[in-house]
């Protein structure tokens, strides 16, 4: 297999198949390493910590070469780092997409056309624009990755593996060719047929932005086991897409994207609640014990659910902590001594 050129992407709504589909490998921009902080030269200092890492790593030349970046335009945040991206980057290599709050037929049907757009600029970036059939087998292979991932997160949750073991699955899934990390995965789930089941309290996870396999050490070390996540890079960046042959292509993943499960940005008109039902019954199906949320700083989409969250929490009878960090394991670790003090509380109640 040839080497793909690689294409940057920030969120878990992109279109990932659409970008493999044009003979590029996706490859999700998350907020590590140790760059320093120097997105305060470009952005505001209270903004948000996802968006000024990012930044900060572009900045430091920790990235890889990239045929091209797409972002989406899904908070103010967002918006403002695909601006400042053209600033340090060649313009014609940053691409910013709209993305729609809501999912009815005629936001299904805007993204849509933003998807063909996407695709214009894909074909530019790599020489040749993906055809439907292109789009359908790349939709294809990721569906069977995320039905391998799927597979890998029950047994996760039933304690078969560690959880770090499997954000590094999550994290190979966005940065390697998909062909690869399936073959590797499959391979993967066969060894764990026999696995010892892991011990520690039932509990989901819930936020922004969580990618680094350390993050997840420490909720085992506290005596933790993760059986359910919102995460959008956790099961939300895993979007399979149901591709009807007889029907156009680009509508089909549109409507796919945005009517998965709901985070913070999304919307359902006429029930403002969705996501807090969503996430209750998430904590209910798994049987976690207790929730955590784990929240970036100035997400304003975020903090807004959060009273409501609570509220549903407690109605429900589900015990939450709530963590604020920005996206460094220095402030997961200094809320370390909270989180233990968190799960001890479960222990004592179970």
């Amino acid at each position: 297999m040839s080497e793909r050129s690689k294409v940057g992407f920030t969120c878990a709504y992109t279109p990932i198949p659409l970008l493999h589909a044009a003979g590029l490998t996706p490859w999700r921009i998350r907020p590590e390493g140790d760059a320093q902080d120097m997105a305060g030269s470009l952005l505001h200092d209270n903004l948000c910590p996802e968006v000024k890492r990012i930044l900060d790593r572009k900045l430091a030349g920790e990235l890889p070469e990239m045929a091209g970046t797409v972002f989406l335009n899904s908070c103010d945040s967002m918006r403002r780092l695909a601006n400042a991206w053209v600033e340090v980057d060649a313009p014609g290599r940053v691409h910013l997409m709209d993305l729609p709050t809501i999912a009815d037929d005629r936001a299904v049907a805007y993204f849509a056309e933003r998807l063909e757009v996407l695709r214009g600029v894909l074909g530019e970036w790599s020489g040749t624009a993906p055809t439907d059939d292109d789009i359908r087998a790349s939709v294809a292979l990721y569906n069977r990755l995320f039905g391998a991932l799927n597979q890998l997160a029950g047994r996760s949750a039933e304690g078969a593996m560690s959880r770090v073991d499997y954000q590094r699955w999550l994290n190979r899934s966005v940065e390697e060719p998909p062909e690869e990390t399936l073959a590797a995965l499959e391979a993967y789930l066969a060894e764990l047929v026999e696995a010892t089941p892991r011990k520690g309290i039932p509990l989901m996870l819930f936020g922004n932005v969580l990618p680094d396999p350390a993050a997840a050490r420490i909720f085992e070390e506290c005596g933790a086991r993760i059986v359910a996540d919102d995460l959008c890079t956790g099961s939300r960046q895993l979007t399979p897409v149901e591709m009807d042959d007889d029907r156009p292509v680009l509508p089909q993943l549109a409507a796919a994207i945005l009517r998965r499960p709901y985070c913070s940005r999304t919307m359902e008109p006429g029930d403002p609640a969705a996501l807090t039902g969503q996430l209750t019954a998430m904590a209910r199906g798994s049987n976690a014990r207790g929730a955590v949320a784990h929240v970036v700083k100035f997400c304003d989409p975020y903090l807004l659910r959060l009273p409501a969250i609570r509220a549903a929490f407690k109605a429900e009878g589900i015990p939450l902590l709530v963590l604020e960090g920005d996206c460094t394991l220095r402030s997961l670790g200094q809320q370390q001594t909270r989180i233990e003090a968190f799960v001890e509380m479960l222990w004592e109640a179970s």
